[in-house]
């Protein structure tokens, strides 16, 4: 690994062209302000008033988003406002293209590398979904998304000039999982912000904005010619990506030199995060079924017909909910923490943290079996007398592990029912009692694993049940 001035100097050109484009973009952020800002919008003539030149709104159509003229002085602090931060990330251009970027302070790196584990990455990353859902139409407002986009681009650039990050960041495996997170993040917003827009004009009585778009058009040469203009794009992208970064091949494969860390491909890494907290059989195919078929299921558990063909949370929030934790907590954040936090010997690593492979981490598993019968009752396990018969012996193994499967029935057979008359009142009465029963178990199979994860990072707890001799660990 690269010493800091040496880094410095080898990733200084690259952080130039960075914030350079950073730059552009907030300059081209200038002027969209400045030329679209005052545009008006069309709307019914029911919910347009005018009174001499000037258009007045009503203040149930101004809810629905709409946007009148604003005044010079008003569009001149918009623009203002994305030239200064244009301002900003061209003096951090110049500074870099000079051979001395901006890095962030040691205090701050080490600060963040105290506050980086599993459930702080798991616990942090739930805080924040459930923040941008409830407060989505503040975040759905562009000059918000705008604003956080420059935040993360300004991270992510002070990040680069640690030798640690980069190191990391840059592989040439996993810097196309940058590039998603940001394709990730931008799909997600325009979705939310379309479902945020179509909220408010249902609140006004207007219709969703796919009204708008009514009009049919032909498939060729129309949608043809758009199709094909964006392959050739695409192809460029790929042409573009191959020359400037090299392909990340290593060695042929040598039985006697296994790499540390050995990691799967970046589509297979979250399943193999998902193998710390769970048996082989479990985290990597019982888990991945039910969260793709419990996704795939959404629509037709939840068939409210409400929303169909618009996008909308509103009116679908519990579904909504669902999707995107399951989406995104279980499947996008374990590829994260597999790709960006886990080194050597499978340990976690902070941003700025140098991987080393003498670093083991000692792990300390306990079955919930060994903390009932040993630590509660002080009683020691229940051994299986050798020359038992089969059946005695899955009896005594039953008993053994009584305290995990009475727990697990609880959870899956004694909850459902609970949840119906409390929390899912309403959500089983709209579903009838089939539905609802499935919709709760595959709920209930989705939560835990985060629970599974929440017990085996606060208690040590490896098994719930434990069943080494029928290849059966929960």
């Amino acid at each position: 690994m690269l010493d800091a001035p040496d880094h410095l100097d080898a990733v200084a050109p690259l952080l130039g062209w960075f914030f350079a484009g950073c730059c552009a973009l907030n300059v081209g952020a200038a002027w969209r302000a400045w030329r679209r800002v005052g545009a008006a919008v069309q709307l019914p003539p029911q919910h347009v008033q005018e009174i001499g030149a000037a258009v007045v709104l009503p203040q149930h159509a101004q809810d629905v988003g709409a946007v009148v003229a604003l005044p010079p002085l008003r569009r001149a602090i918009h623009s203002t406002a994305w030239l200064l931060v244009a301002g900003g990330f061209g003096l951090l251009s110049q500074r870099a293209f000079v051979g001395d970027p901006v890095a962030l302070p040691e205090w701050l790196k080490q600060g963040i590398n105290s506050l980086l584990s599993p459930m702080s990455v798991f616990l942090g990353s739930l805080a924040a979904l459930a923040t941008l859902f409830l407060g989505r139409r503040f975040f759905a407002i562009p000059a918000v998304a705008c604003g956080g986009l420059n935040v993360s681009l300004l991270f992510l650039g002070l990040s680069l000039a640690d030798a640690n990050f980069a190191q990391n960041v840059l592989q040439p495996d996993n810097l196309p999982i940058v590039g998603m997170i940001y394709l990730l993040g931008f799909v997600l917003w325009w979705a939310a912000a379309q479902a945020v827009e179509n909220d408010r004009r249902q609140a006004a009585g207007v219709p969703p904005t796919e009204k708008d778009f009514a009009e049919k058009t032909f498939v060729w040469p129309e949608l043809v010619y758009i199709e094909l203009i964006c392959a050739i794009l695409v192809t460029t992208l790929l042409i573009v990506w191959s020359l400037g970064v090299h392909a990340p091949l290593e060695q042929p494969a040598n039985p006697a030199l296994t790499p540390n860390p050995s990691k799967a491909p970046w589509y297979f890494v979250g399943l193999q995060e998902l193998l710390v907290y769970s048996d082989a059989w479990l985290a990597g195919v019982i888990v991945p079924l039910l969260i793709v078929l419990g996704l795939a299921a959404i629509p037709y558990l939840d068939r409210n017909p409400a929303g169909s063909g618009h996008y909308t949370i509103g009116r679908r929030r519990f579904a909504c909910a669902v999707f995107l934790g399951g989406f995104l907590l279980l499947w996008i954040l374990p590829i994260l923490v597999g790709t960006f936090f886990r080194g050597p010997n499978w340990s976690f690593y902070g941003l700025y943290e140098a991987r080393d492979p003498q670093n083991v981490t000692a792990a300390s598993n306990v079955r919930l079996s060994e903390w009932f019968w040993t630590v509660l009752l002080d009683r020691g396990l229940p051994q299986i007398p050798p020359d038992a018969a089969p059946l005695v012996r899955f009896g005594w193994i039953v008993w053994r592990e009584i305290p995990g499967a009475v727990l697990l029935a609880a959870y899956f057979v004694a909850l459902p029912p609970l949840l119906g008359r409390t929390l899912l009142r309403d959500l089983r009465g709209q579903m009838g009692r089939g539905r609802y029963w499935l919709t709760a178990l595959l709920l209930l199979a989705m939560l835990g694993l985060p629970l599974k994860m929440l017990l085996r990072w606060c208690f040590q707890l490896s098994c719930v049940v434990s069943m080494p001799e029928y290849y059966l660990n929960i």
